[in-house]
Parts: C-alpha cells; structure tokens; sequence
C-alpha cells in the first residue's frame, strides 16, 4: 500500500510518523512546518502528484516508479535526516529545451525522484501561507488559476479602452534571482527555521553538468515544485507595486504585460518599472524583446487578439501558429521511417494536448486551414511509402477505385508532394483519414469549445 510507503511501522508496529491532523487543528506560530509537511496526510498527496507528473529522472537515475519502494526501505532515515537538518539534496541535472517562441533555449534543473518528493510536500504547505497574499493579477502557477483567466483579463483590460500594453520581458529570469532576497521575503511568512535552511539548500544545491556539479549562487532552477511559487513569491513585490501605482496588468510567472491609455503613459511605465526591476529586485530587462505596443501585435501566452464590432477578440499568435506547423513538419517528415498508424498516433497524441489549451482562441477558419495542409502532408507521406508500382495497385484496390483508375495512379510518374495535392486528394479523403484514426481539428476544437461552455468556463460564444 501506498500509506506504508511513507507512514513505515516500526519494530512494534507503531508508525513512524506522527498521525495526520484534523482539520479543526492549528499549526500554531508555523513552528512546526515542517512536522506539518512531514505528516502522512500530506507525504500521501505528494507521492501521488509526484507520481502522477512523472517526469525524467535526475542525476540519480531513479524514474518515478521507482519512488514507491525507496521510500518503504529509506523513509525512516531520510525523516530524520530532515528533523535533524542533516539532508542535502542533491544537484539538480541540466537540460536544455526549446522556448515557447522557438528563439533559443530554457535550461531546466531536473531534480532527483526524491527532491521531487520533499519539495512538493513542501509546496503543499506553503502555498496557503503564501497564495491568498498574492496580486489578482498574478496568474501563474496558482490553485484554480491557468493562463486562460490571464487572456480574458487581457482582452478585458483592453476592451475597457487601455489599448497600449508595456510588454516586459525578463531575461533569464530563473537563472538570476538572488538568493537572500528571496530567502528574506520568504521568511516574513515562515516562521520554522528548519524550513528556510531546507529551501536554502534546495536553492545552493547546484547542477550537474557534463558530469560536473557546478555550485548555483543565484536562481530558481526550472523543473523542481518549488520553484514556481518561490519565483511568484520573489516577483510578488512588482505586483504590489504595479497595484500601489493604480496600473491594470497580468503576469504569468515571468510573463508581465502592463495595459495603459496611451502611448505616452506606456512609455512612462516601461522606464519606470524597468528601472524597478533592475534596482529593486536585481533582475535585468530584456530591453530587445520588451516593447510598447499594441496588444493585437504582440503574443500573451501564445494569444493574441483581433477586433469585431463586439469589441476584442481571442485570437492565435502568428508564432502559435508558426510553432504548430514547425511541429508537425517534424511528425510528418516523408523521410521518418516509421509505419502510417504509429504517426497518426503522435499527431494525434500532440493535436489533443495542443487543442486543449489553444482551443480559448477563435481558430475554427485557422484550424480549417490547418488540418486541409496537415492531410496534404500525410498523403505525401503515404505514397512515399507505396514506392513500388506493385505496392500502388494493391493498395489502391483496395480502397475500392476502379481499375482503370487504380492503373493510371500506380504508373503516374508526379513527385509525391503534386500527387498528395491532386490524384490522392480524391482517394485518401477526410473521411479515410478519420477511418485511421486521424482527429479534425475542427470537430475536436468544437467539440471542446462547447464543453467548456456546457461547464460554464469556455468562451463566450460560439465562433461562426
């Protein structure tokens, strides 16, 4: 059983940990966090959310699945390494990903199963010290908040008539956070020392580099739990400055767009809050990448909008629709060997995830077009595959086609790109193609649109 995994029984049977709390009891002063996020109650719900994010292992090599059973042989000690501020997490492992806008790369600290592990436990009890005094603006990485609450309060800022946005980037925000001052603004709220030491471990523990730990003096690395409530909480100034100063905003995580009036006023505050971030909080304002604007030109959170007479409209970011297609180039390059239901089922696989969260936009003329070019390029995958002449004619018979015109396409002598325009548009149609097990995009995105409806948190109305 799970529980036994991080509530083990001692020589005489008795848990090892203390019993969870009910919920009619208090923490006191937060002296005893760390009791609270060492309670079974609360281990239980870490190692399944753990486990349910899965993930790469760290440098350790351990996976996910293996997590189980080295907590019902370890936990004991690991527990008291932690009450005795013995344990040292160990260095995170560095990778590198591409960034949403395909300019350059992420680097993301993947942590070990195990540090996984103590810090959600650790995020589980500080985010209801810390959320509820968090900016309404402040979207990112939230219980019950996701980036869709930050577009429609962008179209809604905008429709209110604040049409120039200060579109602040932070360079490398995760890499350059400094650690006292995160350390001192997470201590005004946590009282239990043993906590703050632990964080600030988790914090110096260093990354693993070409076989190399490099020590970390500042930064949050991406990919651990804590990491998106201690940026929030670092950032959580700028939110209350922006707010003390009357300015309309959203922020996602890093992402900060700022909605005025004027262009002059956008101006004012781009000086201003760069000249915030720098002294203040230590951060360095991409001067390249932030602009003033007007929101209709720039992307929040791979969105952007359009205008009808009703007003602002969701709409997708050229570099949304950009990254999509560069996507599935890739899925469906004709020079992948690999068989036609395999491909189907990664496309597949990446347009439901892709659908649910792009879906907030009104695409359906977008994805029309979209799904009518992704066919075209699975058809020329397709006839590649049926190189020889033989393989053309029994394929061709039998999907059912006359054979005067399965002879006329086995012989034809098109490139496969002109054959998947024109020939085989008539015989590997749509339909065929859901028959394989291809989604459209359009139903699906209609299909989602009106969940989102029928449960009261999807777009105002349908798209025509």
């Amino acid at each position: 059983m799970w529980e036994g995994a991080v509530n083990p029984q001692g020589p005489q049977g008795e848990p090892s940990l203390p019993a969870a709390r009910t919920s009619n009891e208090t923490c006191g002063a937060r002296s005893d966090l760390l009791e609270k996020a060492l309670a079974r109650e609360n281990l239980v719900k870490a190692l399944e959310r753990v486990e349910a994010n899965g993930g790469a292992p760290g440098i350790d090599g351990m996976e996910t699945q293996d997590l189980r059973p080295f907590l019902h042989e370890n936990w004991e000690t690991i527990r008291e390494q932690l009450l005795g501020e013995t344990y040292e997490p160990q260095p995170v492992r560095r990778v590198e990903i591409s960034k949403r806008s395909g300019r350059g790369t992420r680097k993301l600290g993947i942590p070990t199963v195990l540090d996984r592990f103590i810090q959600q436990a650790l995020l589980q009890v500080l985010t209801p010290i810390f959320d509820p005094g968090f900016s309404e603006s402040s979207y990112g990485f939230r219980p019950g908040r996701r980036g869709h609450d930050a577009v429609r309060k962008m179209r809604r800022h905008v429709q209110e008539g604040y049409t120039w946005v200060v579109d602040i980037d932070l360079e490398r925000y995760f890499d350059t956070v400094n650690h006292d001052m995160l350390m001192a603004r997470v201590a005004r709220k946590v009282e239990d020392k043993r906590v703050l030491r632990l964080i600030r471990r988790y914090l110096k523990a260093g990354v693993m580099m070409d076989g190399i730990v490099v020590t970390t003096e500042e930064g949050t690395p991406q990919g651990g739990p804590l990491s998106p409530l201690l940026s929030n909480v670092y950032l959580d100034e700028m939110d209350k400055e922006l707010e003390k100063r009357g300015h309309r905003f959203c922020r996602y995580a890093d992402d900060v767009n700022i909605y005025v009036r004027s262009r002059r006023a956008a101006e004012r505050v781009m000086a201003s809050i760069t000249t915030f971030l720098e002294t203040k909080l230590k951060l360095k304002v991409n001067r390249e990448k932030s602009a003033v604007d007007r929101p209709w030109r720039r992307a929040f959170l791979g969105f952007s909008l359009y205008f009808r007479q009703d007003g602002p409209r969701i709409r997708l970011a050229p570099e949304t629709i950009r990254r999509i297609k560069e996507t599935l180039r890739k899925l469906t390059d004709r020079n992948w060997s690999i068989s036609l239901a395999e491909r189907l089922r990664k496309v597949t696989l990446y347009l439901n995830g892709w659908l649910g969260y792009y879906a907030l936009a009104d695409a359906k003329r977008v994805l029309q077009r979209l799904e009518e070019w992704l066919r075209h390029r699975l058809r020329a995958c397709v006839w590649v595959t049926w190189k020889r002449v033989r393989t053309r004619y029994r394929m061709l018979r039998s999907l059912g086609l006359p054979e005067w015109r399965v002879h006329k396409l086995a012989n034809a002598r098109k490139g496969p790109w002109r054959m998947a325009a024109g020939p085989l548009n008539s015989v590997l149609t749509a339909a065929w193609w859901r028959s394989q097990g291809l989604i459209s995009l359009v139903d699906r995105y209609l299909e989602i649109r009106q969940q989102w409806r029928t449960a009261g948190c999807g777009p105002a109305r349908p798209v025509v």
